[in-house]
């Protein structure tokens, strides 16, 4: 029923309501969000959503054609922990072109001719530790792409690229903060790996 009923029900409800009706309405609102991370596999060129645990979405992506890394100039795709730390280009239209991440008006159809800039959505990401501290300053993100028959092998210059209606879903899918985890195993050894150690936790 909510703190509306009792508002409306009762002049001066007894404070225990009050209070119920206080936790239920913090409960609802921070509990309500769940726990939601992603997993980038490179030699399979996937990448997975896990929510508390559980994978829910997969989709084929395209790390560096250089290889991985994380200094500056060499155009890799850093391994290790980082976390998503600005979400830019909500609402703009699949293929909208982006420039130092703003929309130029431009849009752009899948694999446009001649064309290779970043489109759609940008999740720009926050290195957590010491083998990809330079991501954020070297402005490595999961976006969209136009050259979408490249994805599933290496071609890009840093970044984990994502067809247009895929990196929609990631977007809105997963908030800032949520952490991406970019590996050199199989997805399926990895996400076995994370299920093992939640248990591992769970159980301490």
């Amino acid at each position: 029923m909510g703190c509306a009923f009792y508002t409306r029900a009762m002049r001066q409800p007894p404070l225990f309501l009050v209070v119920s009706c206080l936790l239920f309405s913090t409960l609802r609102v921070f509990g309500a969000e769940p726990e939601r991370a992603v997993i980038i596999s490179v030699p399979d060129q996937k990448l997975a959503i896990v929510e508390n645990g559980a994978t829910i979405a997969k989709f084929s992506v395209s790390t560096s054609r250089f290889g991985v890394g994380d200094h500056g100039g060499t155009y890799t795709t850093p391994l290790g922990e980082m976390e998503i730390a600005q979400k830019i280009g909500d609402g703009a239209p699949l293929g909208a072109v982006f420039k130092s991440r703003h929309f130029t008006g431009e849009v752009l159809r899948p694999n446009a001719a001649g064309r290779d800039p970043i489109v759609t959505r940008i999740l720009w990401l926050r290195g957590l530790e010491a083998c990809n501290s330079n991501a954020y300053n070297r402005s490595i993100y999961i976006h969209g792409t136009p050259v979408e028959k490249m994805i599933g092998r290496p071609a890009s210059f840093g970044c984990i690229r994502m067809r247009s209606r895929d990196v929609v879903q990631v977007f809105d899918m997963l908030p800032v903060g949520a952490k991406v985890e970019v590996v050199t195993e199989p997805l399926h050894r990895a996400l076995a790996e994370m299920t093992a150690n939640r248990a591992r936790v769970a159980s301490l």
